[in-house]
């Protein structure tokens, strides 16, 4: 062996001997005299305390920290100078290891290396008037104070806390923080500026709250990790560096100052990939209960800031939050948003100098982009303010096809074949537990060559444009046009106090509608005679909400429509220059006033239509001026019966007709159904080939031509009773006879007409005068005839015996 090597290996034999000597030297030492290193202890520990720390006992635990010197002291309590008024132990532990520098013991002085806390409970208390137990730690008095130096200071290089409970409890403050350490580690170094360290912890909180009265963040989590720490002297405050903290086994990214003097603390955090409802989870129950409103399916990156500056002037700290959402699916109560993109931020204090808390915090998404119902949207800021009464603000836009919105809006009300839309909308609403509510709306909506079917209607509308104008609660619509069919509409309307009433009272919302048309084929509208149908859907609970309150509205709003046409057909009937002033409202059409050209007179009616199931009622007040008779009951389609029809009719009608009855879904007047009263007067008539009166000519006037009779002049009154016609007693001058008629004429059985025919022949009574033809009128022989069915079903002529 060459000789350097033994003489190595000779100094390091001394020296490990020397160690263990003076190993044992100090276990001696300490075996020897527990008492009064006991008490060395102490009194290193109780330097500086305005309190004492005492402990029932100690023992050597000789190898625990090889080649130092370790003892174990029991029953440890802590306790500030006011113990007795608060009863809150600062420490009070089972065990302390406390690690001794060996030659410092040697010598007569205790040198602490190292302090681990086993089986504990730290209780650190601040009262209503804002006194603290860690008071003790305040420096004594001057008096008392001694002149320190370095090698007498006590600087742990090492402290451990295992299975400890931690308590924060700040009554003043309204704070609790409160925590179950597994483990904590810590490894110091003294500089001249004060000391660093590693802390790595392992420890279950119970509560983390800032305001017990809000609750508690981090509610049952885990905290995991390794921060680098240190201690400023000059601004007397605890520095960690951002590092890597698990919580709730998740990586956060945590930086923070605290500033001992102040009680104050801003703590930063970072986290990359973290689902939103896992983030909501960490807060306290005030805030996590509404986050939970709302959902983001992927992972999200989010920055913080917690700031408390110590006053407790506004009690909760100051929070900044930014959240950066990627090609993500949020869902709100409203709806969902898919293909989301936005930078959020959250701050408890919007206004800068302003108080912290809810009065003045703030939601903001900027640069939003999304499809919401499949409608792409865009929203350069939306801001919702003061999060105790919130209010909802920003500016949409927005271009799509109108397809989009099939099968989105959650009701198979509307499809939408073709057109464009492009919204432009600045919205202001209240926001009522998630919800819009009261919203303020300015903006327009365009709308172009839109093919729309109105499937509760079946009405099917192409070439449709429109302007939508909001002003803020108003509504008006403008340029409209629509084509349903052959019809051509063209549309402007206003609508008062819109956006409060669509919400809160929906049968309140009146729209005035003022529509235009070259022509209008009726037969195409008649769906809204017809009761409304629904197909059914499948959709979520939000879905549902928004299509429940669409077809609400729809359906119960009401509607004055003022309608001018040039041209109105419906199946035999046209018209010309239609005016018409109508309703809809409830399950009814109601005609204000409706005057039309037809037949070469004028026609003019109010009444209304009343929608049910099986059929729909009607009511009809008409007044008919000069209008040709025989073309008026084509129109009609002869009122539903085929006794007198148009072939038998000519000359002018003028009528008073108030009458009421039942129309079908498919614009049907239904037989029979039919009750009221007409007063009519026919001028330069004639009755055609009318089956009764050809049957009179034949069986009394053969001579006579009774198939054309020709009436200058008949006033008469019918009173209408289902399938019967009561005919109220009447004069008739004709070419070829006059007669007197009444009684009952039945569309069915019951026929009862009786009349008194003169065989005079009226144009032998051409030369006298008016008075002299009402002298000569029954003069002779007189016929008294009864019309009544036949056993056929038909009319049979006879004689009336009990004529009057």
């Amino acid at each position: 062996m060459k000789r350097w090597l033994k003489i190595s290996l000779k100094i390091l034999a001394a020296l490990v001997v020397l160690v263990i000597l003076t190993w044992l030297a100090g276990a001696f030492y300490i075996s020897r005299n527990k008492k009064e290193v006991l008490t060395s202890i102490l009194s290193q520990l109780n330097k500086n305390l305005n309190g004492e720390i005492t402990a029932t006992s100690m023992e050597p635990t000789l190898l625990k920290s090889f080649p130092g010197v370790s003892v174990s002291l029991n029953g440890v309590l802590l306790r500030d100078s006011l113990w007795v008024q608060h009863k809150h132990d600062l420490l009070k532990a089972q065990d302390i290891d406390v690690s001794l520098n060996v030659l410092s013991l040697i010598v007569g002085n205790v040198n602490i290396k190292q302090i681990a806390i086993n089986n504990a409970a730290i209780y650190i208390y601040t009262d209503s008037a804002g006194y603290s137990n860690t008071s003790i730690f305040k420096s004594k008095p001057s008096a008392e104070k001694k002149t320190s130096t370095k090698s007498s200071a006590l600087e742990v290089k090492k402290i451990d806390f295992n299975r400890v409970s931690l308590v924060l409890d700040n009554k003043k403050r309204h704070k609790l923080f409160n925590f179950n350490i597994d483990q904590i580690q810590g490894r110091m170094e003294y500089p001249d500026s004060g000391w660093t360290g590693k802390i790595k912890l392992k420890t279950k909180v119970n509560s983390f709250a800032f305001n017990t009265r809000k609750g508690s963040f981090l509610k049952d989590k885990t905290l995991d990790g390794t921060l680098s720490a240190h201690y400023s002297k000059a601004l007397d405050a605890v520095i960690l560096d951002p590092e890597i903290l698990n919580i709730g086994g998740h990586p956060f990214k945590i930086g923070a100052k605290i500033e001992l003097d102040k009680s104050a603390f801003a703590i930063s955090i970072a986290v990359d990939d973290i689902l939103f409802r896992d983030v909501a989870l960490l807060l306290a129950p005030n805030i996590s209960s509404k986050l939970l409103k709302f959902g983001i399916e992927k992972p999200i990156n989010i920055r913080g800031n917690i700031i408390d500056d110590g006053s407790g002037k506004y009690g909760d700290p100051l929070i900044k939050v930014g959240i950066t959402v990627r090609d993500n699916v949020v869902s709100i109560p409203a709806g969902r948003l898919t293909a989301c993109n936005f930078d959020g931020s959250f701050t408890n204090r919007d206004t800068v100098g302003g108080i912290i808390g809810d009065d003045n915090s703030s939601i903001k998404f900027h640069k939003l982009t999304a499809k919401y119902f499949n409608a792409p949207l865009k929203i350069d800021t939306f801001t919702v303010n003061n999060l105790s009464r919130p209010i909802a603000t920003g500016l949409v836009t927005s271009q799509f096809p109108l397809s989009n919105l099939n099968n989105s809006l959650g009701t198979n009300d509307f499809e939408f074949k073709n057109g464009t839309a492009d919204l432009k909308l600045y919205c202001q609403a209240d926001i009522d537990n998630f919800k819009f509510t009261k919203p303020v709306v300015s903006g327009k909506i365009r709308i172009a060559n839109a093919d729309i079917l109105y499937i509760p209607r079946n009405l099917h509308l192409i070439k449709s444009a429109l302007d939508i104008d909001f002003n803020q609660n108003n509504l008006s619509i403008q340029n409209g046009h629509f084509q349903l069919g052959k019809s051509e509409l063209n549309v402007n309307c206003n609508i008062a106090n819109f956006a409060n009433l669509y919400y809160t009272a929906p049968e309140k919302i009146l729209v005035n509608l003022k529509m235009t048309s070259p022509q209008l084929y009726l037969k195409e509208f008649l769906p809204f005679l017809g009761p409304r149908t629904t197909k059914k859907t499948k959709s979520s609970g939000n879905k549902q909400v928004v299509s429940k309150e669409l077809s609400n509205v729809l359906e119960l709003s009401q509607m004055n429509i003022r309608l001018t046409v040039n041209k109105a057909i419906y199946e035999k009937f046209m018209a010309k220059n239609l005016d018409a002033d109508i309703s809809l409202r409830g399950g009814g059409i109601f005609f204000n006033k409706i005057s039309v050209a037809h037949a070469g007179g004028q026609l003019s009616l109010d009444g209304n239509i009343i929608q049910q199931a099986a059929s729909n009622s009607f009511k009809i007040n008409s007044k008919i001026s000069h209008v040709s008779v025989k073309d008026f009951f084509y129109s009609f389609d002869n009122f539903g019966q085929n006794t007198i029809t148009n072939k038998n009719l000519k000359g002018y009608l003028s009528s008073l007709v108030n009458i009421s009855g039942r129309i079908s879904h498919t614009g049907k007047i239904l037989p029979r159904s039919i009750n009221g009263k007409v007063v009519f007067n026919l001028n330069n008539a004639a009755l055609v080939n009318f089956e009764p009166m050809v049957k009179v000519g034949k069986f009394a006037f053969a001579n006579r031509n009774l198939s054309n009779v020709e009436i200058k002049n008949l006033d008469g009154t019918l009173n209408i009773n289902g399938d019967k016609v009561e005919i109220s007693p009447m004069q008739i001058s004709s070419s070829a006879l006059n007669f007197n008629v009444k009684g009952t004429y039945a569309l069915g059985s019951g026929t009862n007409v009786a009349m008194d025919i003169p065989l005079r022949n009226p144009k032998g009574d051409e030369n006298l005068t008016r008075q002299e033809k009402r002298e000569a009128r029954m003069r002779g022989i007189v016929l008294h005839l009864k019309a009544v069915d036949d056993e056929k079903g038909g009319i049979k002529i006879r004689w009336n015996k009990d004529h009057d």
